[in-house]
């Protein structure tokens, strides 16, 4: 899914070369939105795996949408666990999903940082 967010901002890049500054920001967004569908996915996914008895969140968990958004977002950072805990098997998605976030960020970051130097390029 990552690979059809960047796909899209190489061919809607066209669009913006009278205004590469446009480019960048645009960029930047769709990156954000890219990464917060991610981080839904996976919570999506912890929410199945609860339902199906693989594991669960224990601690200051809810068991509502935005708690499984919250623990979403803190394994796809890497910030870590504190006040929400994977336990047996989830354990392991959560590790899975810190993995897979590292190398989409480091993506998402070589992009943008290519799309930063074409623009200092024209702009020189």
């Amino acid at each position: 899914m990552h690979y059809l967010f960047l796909a899209h901002l190489k061919r809607g890049a066209r669009l913006a070369l009278k205004f590469p500054q446009i480019r960048l920001g645009y960029g930047v967004i769709v990156s954000l939105v890219a990464h917060f569908i991610e981080v839904a996915l996976f919570a999506s996914a912890y929410k199945v795996s609860i339902e199906s008895d693989f594991g669960t969140l224990e601690g200051n968990f809810q068991v509502s949408i935005a708690d499984h958004l919250y623990f979403s977002y803190a394994a796809f950072t890497t910030v870590g666990f504190s006040d929400i805990v994977p336990t047996r098997p989830l354990r392991l998605l959560a590790g899975m999903e810190a993995l897979t976030s590292f190398v989409l960020i480091t993506w998402t970051a070589s992009y943008l940082y290519f799309e930063m130097t074409q623009l200092w390029r024209i702009q020189d």
